[in-house]
C-alpha cells in the first residue's frame, strides 16, 4: 500500500458505536433517543472520538431492534424527529466529528410499503423487489436454507401460494438485488442521507445481497450446511458495491464499512482496497467465533486463545499484503461483552478491560469502541428468561428447550451468548436506572451500575475511560499505529499475545497476559535480535502501576498489558 493511501483521515480515526435504544433517554419513555445522544456529544469528544456510528433510527416495528426498516427516509418517533437528526449532524460537525449511519438493504421489514405492495398481487410492480419462489415438488420449502435466527429461511404466502426469502427474522424479507429498480431505489435512499450531511455508512450484512440464482439445496459439504455458501460473497456482490461507490460513496467522500458475514480474507481485501473503489474498511467476525464448538453459536466452550491469535495474525498480515483495511473491534451490539467472554470481569475487571483495549488498539485498522466498553461494562446478571428482549435469543431459547435442554440449561446458554448482553442501558451514574432514564427502561439495567458508571470513571484518572482516551490520542500521534507492519512475537505462548508493528524507524511492541496467573514471558532470541533492541524504548501505556522497561524477559502480573515504542 502506498504512503498516500495512509493519509486517508479515517485510518487514524476512532469510531464510537451508539446503540440508540440504550444510550440516553430524554423523554422518560424508557427508550434512548437522538436528543440523548446530542446531550452526550461532549462526553464523546472528551474521549477523543472522531466518528459516531449511529445504529438504525428509521421507522421500524422493532422486531429486530431497528434492523427491520419500514421507512428508510423517516425517523422512528421513539427516537425523535428529523429535526433532531439534523441537529445531531450540525452538533457533531461543530465539534469536528463525523456521523456514520447504518444502511440495512439486504432486507426490509414486511411492514415496508415495498413489501406490502409486493405481497398484494403477483402482478404488482413491486412484486420483483423481493425473492419469491414456488414450493418444492413435494409442496415444502423451495430449498433447505436456514434462517440466521433459527428455522427455515422461507415464509409462505397463502394469497399467492408462494414463498418469500427471509434469511433473518420472518418479518425481514430479503430484497431482490437482481432487480435494477431495487438497486436504483437503494442508491436514491443513500443519496438522500448523503445530501443531509451524513459522512459515512455502515452497511449491514452487505456481502449477502447477491444470491446464487439457482437457489440450490445445501448439499452439506461445507458446515454449517445452512445455505450460506450460496449467498455469502455472491456472484455479483462486488459489481453492486462498486456501483454504490461510483454514485454515492466516492462523490460525497464518505467513510464506509461493510459488515461481512462468514466472509473470506480474499473478499475483504477486494471490498476494502482503495484501488477496488468499494468500501473504506470491513468487519469480519472470525475472531469472535473462537468459543463456538464446531461453529455452533448456541453451544458453550472455553474460547480458543491460540485460534484467536492466529486469526488476528492471518487478517493483519493478509490485509496488509493485499492493501485492504480492517475495522478493529471486540464488541458490538450483536456480541456478548468481550470483557466477560475472554477475560475476568470480576476480580480483574479493570485490568482486563484495559488489556483488551491495548491489545486491539495497537493493531492495524480503524478501532471501534462500543458504548460502555470504555467504562468496563460486563455482561449483565440475568435472572430469568423474562428479562430478555432479543428476538434471536427468545427464538433460540424455545428451540433449545424443544431440543431437550432443560430451561435452566437453555438460560445458562443465553446468559453467555445473547445479544442482549451488550444492549443493556448505558450506565451514566449511580442514580436510579444508572441515569439512563427517569422511566422504566426497555431492557433491564445491570444491577452493578452503582460501581460501574461514567461518573466514577471520569473522576478517576487511572480509570478505564482515561486508558481508552490515551490510546485514542496515541493513534493520532504516532504513524507506526497506521503504517507499521505486523509481526507476531509470542510463538504460541499459552497465556500471552505479543506482537510488533514496525516501520519508518519506529517499532511498537504490545505484550498482553490473557490469564489470571503471574507469568514470565521471554522473547525468542530471533525476535529479540531482529526487532527489539534497535533503539531506545519508551513505555507508552500500561494497565498496572508498574512501569517496566522492555527487556527480553518480562514478569507479567495477571492480565498485565503493556505497549512500548522503540526508536
Amino acid at each position: 500500500m502506498s504512503q498516500s493511501q495512509y493519509s486517508e483521515w479515517w485510518r487514524r480515526s476512532t469510531v464510537y458505536q451508539v446503540y440508540p435504544k440504550s444510550f440516553k433517554d430524554t423523554t422518560g419513555n424508557g427508550t434512548g433517543d437522538i436528543k440523548g445522544l446530542i446531550e452526550k456529544l461532549d462526553y464523546l469528544q472528551n474521549l477523543g472520538i472522531d466518528i459516531v456510528w449511529l445504529q438504525p433510527v428509521y421507522v421500524s416495528p422493532q422486531h429486530d431492534n431497528g434492523y427491520d426498516v419500514a421507512d428508510y427516509e423517516n425517523i422512528n418517533p421513539d427516537f425523535g424527529t428529523m429535526e433532531d437528526f439534523d441537529e445531531l449532524v450540525k452538533e457533531l460537525h461543530r465539534r469536528e466529528m463525523k456521523l456514520m449511519i447504518d444502511i440495512v438493504v439486504n432486507h426490509t421489514s414486511t411492514e415496508h410499503e415495498w413489501f406490502k405492495q409486493s405481497i398484494s398481487s403477483k402482478d404488482n410492480p413491486y412484486r420483483d423487489y423481493y425473492i419469491w419462489k414456488d414450493p418444492a415438488p413435494d409442496g415444502g420449502f423451495p430449498n433447505n436454507w436456514q434462517s440466521k435466527f433459527g428455522g427455515p429461511a422461507w415464509q409462505f404466502d397463502e394469497g399467492s401460494g408462494r414463498y418469500y426469502l427471509t434469511l433473518y427474522d420472518k418479518t425481514q424479507a430479503d430484497l431482490n438485488w437482481e432487480n435494477e429498480k431495487v438497486r436504483r431505489a437503494v442508491n436514491d435512499m443513500m443519496l438522500f442521507w448523503a445530501k443531509k450531511g451524513v459522512d459515512g455508512f455502515r452497511m449491514d450484512v452487505i456481502n449477502l445481497i447477491s444470491k446464487d440464482q439457482r437457489f440450490p439445496n445445501d448439499d452439506g459439504s461445507v458446515p454449517p450446511a445452512d445455505g450460506r455458501k450460496y449467498y455469502t460473497d455472491g456472484p455479483r456482490v462486488h459489481e453492486y458495491i462498486k456501483a454504490m461507490h461510483e454514485e454515492v460513496f466516492g462523490p460525497f467522500e464518505m467513510v464506509t464499512v461493510g459488515e461481512m458475514s462468514s466472509t473470506t480474507l480474499e473478499h475483504c481485501i477486494r471490498y476494502s482496497s482503495p484501488e477496488e473503489r468499494e468500501f473504506s474498511m470491513t468487519f469480519n467476525f472470525h475472531h469472535l467465533k473462537v468459543d463456538y464448538p464446531n461453529g455452533q453459536k448456541w453451544e458453550l466452550m472455553p474460547y480458543d486463545f491460540e485460534a484467536m491469535k492466529r486469526l488476528f495474525t492471518h487478517w493483519q498480515t493478509g490485509m496488509q499484503k493485499g492493501g485492504g483495511w480492517n475495522a478493529l473491534f471486540f464488541n458490538n451490539h450483536d456480541q456478548p461483552r468481550a470483557l466477560s467472554r475472554f477475560t475476568d470481569d470480576k476480580v480483574y475487571r479493570v485490568e482486563s478491560a484495559k488489556l483488551l483495549a491495548t491489545t486491539l488498539h495497537g493493531l492495524q485498522g480503524t478501532p471501534y469502541v462500543y458504548q460502555g466498553e470504555e467504562i468496563g461494562m460486563p455482561n449483565p446478571v440475568w435472572n430469568s428468561i423474562d428479562e430478555f428482549r432479543d428476538i434471536e435469543s427468545l427464538n433460540m431459547y424455545r428451540i433449545l428447550c424443544e431440543q431437550g435442554k432443560s430451561p435452566e440449561a437453555a438460560l445458562s446458554i443465553l446468559q453467555e451468548r445473547s445479544r442482549d448482553n451488550s444492549r443493556t442501558p448505558m450506565q451514566w451514574d449511580d442514580s436510579r436506572n444508572a441515569g439512563f432514564t427517569t422511566g422504566t427502561p426497555w431492557l433491564k439495567v445491570d444491577e452493578r451500575y452503582s460501581d460501574i458508571n461514567v461518573q466514577k470513571e471520569l473522576e478517576n484518572p487511572a480509570s478505564i475511560f482515561h486508558h481508552y482516551r490515551k490510546l485514542i490520542t496515541l493513534r493520532k500521534e504516532y504513524g507506526v499505529f497506521t503504517e507499521g507492519v505486523f509481526k507476531r512475537l509470542d510463538d504460541g505462548h499459552p497465556e500471552v499475545f505479543a506482537y510488533a508493528r514496525t516501520g519508518d524507524g519506529e517499532a511498537l511492541v504490545v505484550v498482553s497476559n490473557f490469564s489470571s496467573k503471574e507469568i514470565t514471558f521471554r522473547f525468542e532470541d530471533s525476535h529479540w535480535t531482529e526487532l527489539l533492541p534497535s533503539g531506545r524504548d519508551e513505555l507508552l501505556i500500561g494497565n498496572t502501576t508498574d512501569t517496566p522497561a522492555l527487556t527480553q524477559e518480562l514478569q507479567l502480573s495477571p492480565y498485565a498489558s503493556y505497549m512500548w515504542l522503540i526508536r
